[in-house]
């Protein structure tokens, strides 16, 4: 079965974390697609043990501005 997720992959020093959006689940590597490439990795064992089937629900990614 193959789920969908949204990431947010930011520079933090010398790593780029990835951040899964719907679940908080996060790794990190010395490239974007290192980074990409663990979250996937972490993801694939924080599912491992639940049930076959995951609920998914939409998610939404918006901007918005705030004065600073």
């Amino acid at each position: 079965m193959n789920c969908r997720f949204t990431a947010v992959i930011q520079k933090e020093e010398d790593w780029y974390v990835a951040r899964c959006v719907e679940n908080g689940v996060a790794s990190q590597g010395g490239t974007i697609e290192a980074s990409i490439s663990n979250l996937r990795e972490a993801l694939e064992l924080y599912y491992e043990d639940s049930a076959p089937k995951i609920a998914q629900t939409p998610s939404f990614v918006t901007t918005l501005e705030v004065a600073i």
